[in-house]
């Protein structure tokens, strides 16, 4: 069984938004696509600084299995990147929801947040 925090709202693509003060989110992949996904050898993601709509592709994820690509589930601009993900990819596997978050984002309308799934629904949705 996967862990989903209630906390969190989550996207059919299997990404995850934390909410923090001030329109900030966190984003990363959640425990469940992590354990599809495999090994994780390798996360590429934008430069801070970049500007990205609802749904653009912001990086892509290497796993021993496959290579995905990572959508944004808001529209907002990138004002950090986990840098610790370039040492060790495999905090992915390890700690998707703390150590292996990917990048935070500054969002344009926190009104998009009501658009993604809470916790149940993304637990229906993968079966669980």
């Amino acid at each position: 069984m996967s862990n989903i925090p209630a906390d969190l709202r989550y996207t059919e693509e299997h990404e995850y938004i934390r909410s923090e003060a001030g329109g900030v989110v966190i984003i990363g992949i959640t425990d469940y696509a992590q354990g599809e996904l495999g090994d994780i050898v390798y996360v590429d993601l934008p430069d801070v600084g970049t500007s990205l709509a609802r749904m653009d592709v912001f990086g892509t994820i290497e796993a021993v299995k496959a290579v995905s690509e990572l959508f944004s589930p808001l529209a907002g601009e990138v004002i950090e990147i986990n840098d610790a993900l370039d040492k060790d990819p495999s905090l992915v596997n390890k700690d998707p929801y703390d150590d292996g978050w990917m990048i935070k984002m500054q969002i344009r309308s926190e009104g998009e947040l009501n658009e993604l799934l809470p916790a149940s629904d993304y637990a229906q949705h993968i079966g669980e």
